[in-house]
Parts: structure tokens; sequence; C-alpha cells
């Protein structure tokens, strides 16, 4: 009961940051990029050091092939439907901003329902797994709210408006991670080393297509080094410690 309170504080900790942030003030784009790349290079790092590991000690190798993939293309097709999350949407050079601005919050909460899935699912294997995913995904709302918020805030003018429309993404993630953990609560170990895997591809999928591009890395070599080096040292460190 203890993991499950964890896992739902760092759901709400990791956006309600984010917007926190983004609404007391606006860091510099360095920051912001700095940050996503950290973001990144954890979220490869779980899914290659911890969720796919964990997936072939209980499923076989062909079967986390395919579920890798599956998680791929899942999001590929979200992102057919859904707008991108990119920090550059700050810039106010758009078009039909108000209209922007809904679909961007619209593409939060459906993008966060598989993050909660991939949360759920791992919890389902082993509740210090699904700690760590929770925390992982927490540390990418951060900056993904935070570039959402503040051009929201310039549509709404309003902080408490602000903040509980993006509570709602919040409670999406939330469900997903409820619904995983309940879809995989009584599976056998095969299904459950899918997900995982399933999860990876997910993360794997953000990472390439959302946040490194976002991170400017060759802009900005030394800030991306750095940044990336700490994600990945955050996991060691995490994955000896959780």
């Amino acid at each position: 009961m203890i993991d499950v309170i964890v896992v739902v504080v760092l759901i709400f900790l990791g956006q309600m940051l984010g917007s926190a942030l983004g609404l007391i003030k606006r860091p510099s784009d360095r920051l912001l990029h700095s940050s996503l790349g950290y973001a990144a290079a954890i979220m490869i790092s779980v899914s290659f050091l911890e969720l796919l590991p964990e997936g072939l000690t209980v499923a076989p190798l062909w079967l986390v092939a395919v579920s890798f993939l599956a998680g791929i293309a899942l999001f590929e097709a979200l992102d057919h439907l859904l707008p991108h999350i990119h920090p550059e949407f700050l810039k106010k050079e758009q078009r039909d901003v108000n209209r922007s601005v809904n679909m961007l919050v619209i593409g939060i909460m459906l993008h966060n329902i598989p993050e909660g899935l991939a949360t759920g699912f791992s919890f389902a294997l082993e509740p210090a797994m699904g700690v760590l995913i929770a925390l992982v995904i927490a540390l990418h709302n951060i900056p993904e709210n935070l570039a959402t918020i503040v051009p929201l805030y310039c549509c709404r003018k309003c902080r408490k408006t602000c903040f509980r429309i993006m509570m709602i993404p919040i409670f999406a993630e939330t469900a997903g991670f409820a619904a995983g953990f309940w879809l995989l609560g009584g599976s056998t170990l095969q299904i459950l080393g899918a997900a995982l895997a399933m999860a990876a591809g997910i993360m794997v999928y953000i990472s390439a297509d959302e946040l490194i591009p976002s991170a400017q890395l060759r802009q900005h070599p030394r800030d991306g080094f750095i940044s990336v080096a700490l994600g990945v040292a955050t996991v060691l460190l995490l994955g000896m410690l959780v």
C-alpha cells in the first residue's frame, strides 16, 4: 500500500512541480534544454538497463522484442493524432495560439495515459520497479509541463485556471497507472515481461522523438553531454538504492 501511495505522489509531484515552476518564472532556454536532455537520458537508461533486462528474465527474447516494437508503434500512432510537445512552442510565432494551446493540453493528457500504463505494468511485476519508473516519468514531466503551462498562461491570464487545467493530465496518468496495474495484476510472468518491454518501447520513443530533438544537443554540446551523463548516472544510482 505504501508503494502505491509513493507512485501516486510521484505522479502528482512531477507534473505539479513543472506547472508551478512555469507559473512562477519561466527558466532560461539553456536550463530547459538541459533538463530535457537529462530526462531523455534517464528514460533511455531505464529502458535498456532495467525494463528490458527484467523482461528477459520472465519472457522469451522474441516476445520481448515484439513487445518493445509494439510500444514504439503505439506512440507512433498517437503522434499522428496528437500534437508534439516541444519547448519551441514557448515562442509566440504560432498562429491561432488559443487553439494550439488547447490541442497541446489534450495531447499531453492522452500521452500521459500510456506513461501511466508503463508505470502500472512495472509495478505489477515488481513494486520497486514501478516506483523507479514513476520517478523517471516524474522527472520527464517537469520540463514537459513547464513547456505547456507557459503558453497556456499567456492565453488564460489566470494562474489558478491554468493550474486547474493542468490537473487533467495528472488524473489521466493516474488512471493509466491504475488500469495497467489492474489489467496485469493476475497475469502470467510472460505477459508481465512483454508489458515491461512495451513500456520500454514507449519510453524510448518519447525520448527519441520528443525529448532529444527539443534538447537541441548539437547546438549546446557541452550542456548536452553534462545533462546526458547526469541522467545515466542518476539511473545507475537509483538502481542501487531502489
